[in-house]
């Protein structure tokens, strides 16, 4: 049976030259993931170095494919920053602090990228992402959906994806169902948890983002969907300070208690001066109630995009993988056609 620390001793024959040590001595390895006979890692190097470290991610991968019983080996090189980040001052707010580093430079073979964001989870967003993708899809857009809820990812589930992602020269290529590109951390953790920090989770998302195929120069990407994770913690921050949006979408369940969160959703990305392209009111009507998402929507003076009513025949198939739209699909059309 392989285990992690197997993977690490294959690793420590690795000698990462800048540093003279071993990949692992020298602290460049973590999240590694053991599936059966799937492995996967990460290789964590400074941001100017990726395609430096192109050689070494692949003499890492070697080594541990070279282990007896291994089919399939995925290494991901990691951004790292050296630059620490400038501690809070110790009295007041007067004294300057550093800022954030952004980089809003469009994706590779993406023309546009809007998150699919709730304030709280169980509202429905992810299932809110795909049937909106797929309703993208069906006007003829090509579609791609990231899964940016690391330690939740549900996209795989509800596309009827498994395995790990291709590399191709350096770079990860997307899983496709039903006409849509997809990129999660589902495909390298698998029934794993991802037991990250702040730091290592901006890290994996920055990476799923920019070290990803999504489209090519001939035939792009016209939109990018987000599956956010509920809330408004770091990856929020991390996405609209590494991706320029082209806005958010807000998600909510008609009752009071879901609304309340949505707001705080909503102000966040206004106040990160992210455009808010609308609210959608999901699981409208029935034991519900209905209206919350538009009384929302007319309190922030954003656009209403439309109410989706409860529909078993989604539910089943996002639980099995499938792009059945059953009833609520003519509603989820509605909205695209407003976002295309």
């Amino acid at each position: 049976m392989i285990t992690q620390e197997i993977v690490k001793n294959a690793l420590a024959t690795v000698i990462d030259n800048d540093s003279g040590q071993d990949v692992v001595s020298a602290g460049l390895i973590s999240g590694i993931v053991v599936r059966g006979d799937k492995i996967g890692f990460m290789i964590t190097v400074a941001p100017q170095a990726s395609q430096q470290k192109e050689p070494l991610r692949r003499a890492c991968e070697s080594a541990v494919k070279n282990l007896p019983g291994v089919a399939s080996v995925t290494a991901v090189l990691t951004a790292h920053n050296d630059t620490p980040i400038a501690p809070k001052p110790q009295s007041g707010y007067d004294q300057p602090r550093e800022r954030a580093n952004w980089n809003l430079t469009p994706l590779d073979g993406v023309k546009r990228v809007i998150a699919i964001a709730s304030g709280k989870g169980g509202v429905g967003k992810s299932t809110t992402a795909i049937n909106l993708a797929l309703a993208l899809s069906a006007l003829g857009q090509n579609v791609g959906v990231l899964d940016a809820d690391i330690y939740g990812p549900s996209v795989p589930r509800m596309l009827g994806l498994t395995g790990q992602p291709d590399i191709v020269d350096g770079k990860m290529q997307p899983l496709a169902a039903h006409g849509l590109r997809c990129m999660s951390m589902g495909f390298i953790t698998g029934d794993e948890a991802a037991i990250l920090r702040g730091p290592m989770i901006s890290k994996a998302l920055q990476q799923m983002l920019r070290m990803t195929r999504w489209g090519t120069e001939k035939k792009p990407l016209d939109t990018l969907l987000v599956d956010m994770p509920p809330g408004t913690g770091d990856i929020h921050l991390s996405m609209v300070q590494q991706v320029p949006l082209a806005g958010a979408i807000i998600v909510t369940t008609p009752q009071a208690v879901a609304v309340i969160d949505a707001r705080k959703c909503l102000k966040m990305f206004q106040k990160v001066n992210t455009p808010v392209l609308g609210v959608i009111e999901n699981m409208s009507g029935g034991m519900f109630g209905s209206g919350g998402g538009k009384a929302l929507a007319e309190e922030m003076g954003v656009p209403f995009l439309g109410s989706i009513g409860m529909d078993a025949a989604i539910v089943e198939a996002t639980d099995n993988g499938k792009a059945y739209q059953g009833v609520a699909g003519g509603d989820y059309r509605k909205i695209a056609v407003r976002l295309v």
